[in-house]
């Protein structure tokens, strides 16, 4: 079925295109791309007067949670919540209780995906057996299996040999090593950000050098063994200017930031809000200042929301017994969008940020606008006016510390191979 989409104003980051376009979709992707007068027909015809269309988000950290985690969330509900947001892929961040050691896991991810399909979704295999940091997994197998890199999550390391080791067997598979930088002695166990609140508080902390420490080593073996890293979840001040510094030096390195660093600081956790108990933990306005200032230099490559839905009891409990995490899915392109409203990003800069920056590091084809490109695409109107009420939210994780928050600007239609996914 072909699809035309007319008088949109159409948004490519990738190509800088940002004008009046007539949009035509056949067999799932797109197949021309011309000026608004250009005479076209196809099955259905969508007037997009007033509306921008630009390419489907990619989030490259959602806890999906399925299999294995069914009561918090399912892949149908996070897809769907996804595909409401404007998120057309997703990449599966591998935690306890649901992980990729073997390839028929990553193709049973696949297959209960394809039942609903609201989003596509891609997988981040084991760097670990079972991400218990000892002996490696099978990367060349799961590779095949279709990962699009390795992660150990959160989880520890038995040593850095096994880290070095580990980088260099990813390296010879041209495989990308998605590393959350967290030395876990220096963490502590801790709750929170390391300062004034968590000492008023009473908790126990974590400092920034939890982090830049991680990075720091990170860093030293991707000079070492070459491997292609890819820094998650960036938090502190340092460990932007050390990735900045490793760039410029040439290391095949990209790095991400989750939104709600983008706008929350330990200061949120005064009130022991368990919503704003989340791993890594909050930071100091200085840090929250230097992110923002990484994201406009280049040195942060891309916004995602690191997802992690919850069930009601999960944040029912004083805040050190809470469980960490944000449902951010719905969250992640406002958020991103509201930095334009800051002056922080120009607009096509947000939209890279969530698009086609993402896309480069998962090897993806998606977040783009071109001949040929999937038919992943985002109508949005940008007058409307909306408030985030976590008992509408459609993820099955109403963990947001951002509800009664308003936003300009809403998805309108989702599209995902040039079937709507999602429209209001």
């Amino acid at each position: 079925m072909s699809l035309l989409i007319r008088n949109a104003r159409v948004i490519d980051p990738a190509s800088g295109l940002d004008g009046q376009r007539t949009v035509l979709i056949d067999g799932g992707r797109i197949t021309a791309l011309a000026e608004t007068s250009a005479a076209f027909a196809a099955d259905e015809t969508i007037d997009a007067q007033g509306l921008w269309v630009f390419p489907g988000a990619v989030d490259l950290a959602a806890c999906l949670r399925e299999p294995g985690l069914d009561h918090k969330a399912t892949l149908a509900s996070e897809t769907f919540a996804a595909a409401s947001s404007g998120i057309t892929t997703l990449c599966y961040q591998p935690e306890p209780g649901a992980n990729f050691d073997n390839a028929a896991q990553v193709k049973l991810i696949y297959d209960l995906n394809r039942r609903a399909h609201y989003a596509n979704v891609e997988v981040l295999g084991n760097l670990t057996q079972g991400l218990k940091g000892q002996q490696l997994s099978n990367m060349a197998s799961l590779k095949r299996a279709g990962c699009v890199g390795m992660s150990n999550g959160r989880q520890p390391f038995h040593s850095l040999q096994t880290l070095r080791r580990a980088m260099e067997y990813a390296a010879t598979h041209d495989l990308t090593v998605f590393i959350y930088p967290v030395e876990h002695a220096l963490a502590a166990g801790g709750f929170m950000h390391e300062g004034e609140v968590s000492a008023r508080l009473g908790l126990p902390a974590i400092p920034s050098a939890a982090e830049t420490v991680a990075v720091a080593q990170t860093l030293a073996l991707a000079s070492h063994t070459g491997a292609k890293v890819h820094f998650c979840r960036l938090s502190a001040k340092l460990s932007v200017r050390l990735i900045r510094q490793g760039k410029d030096s040439g290391l095949d390195i990209t790095a991400d930031v989750a939104a709600h660093q983008l706008f929350l600081t330990d200061m949120d956790v005064s009130d022991f809000n368990p919503l704003c108990h989340v791993m890594p933990p909050l930071r100091s306005a200085r840090d929250l200042d230097a992110l923002r200032e990484g994201l406009a230099d280049g040195t942060i490559d891309a916004i995602c929301s690191d997802h992690q839905p919850h069930e009601v009891d999960a944040k029912l409990a004083p805040f050190q017994q809470t469980e960490p995490g944000i449902s951010a899915l719905e969250t992640l392109l406002p958020l991103t969008l509201r930095l334009v409203e800051d002056g922080v990003l120009s607009l096509p800069e947000a939209l890279r940020k969530i698009t086609a920056g993402p896309a480069t590091i998962i090897d993806s084809e998606a977040g783009q606008i071109n001949v040929g490109a999937p038919a992943d695409l985002v109508l949005f109107d940008p007058a409307a006016l909306w408030e985030l009420d976590l008992n509408t939210m459609h993820s099955n994780g109403r963990n947001s510390p951002f509800g009664g928050w308003n936003f300009n600007g809403a998805v309108k239609r989702t599209l995902l191979a040039g079937k709507t996914v999602f429209s209001r």
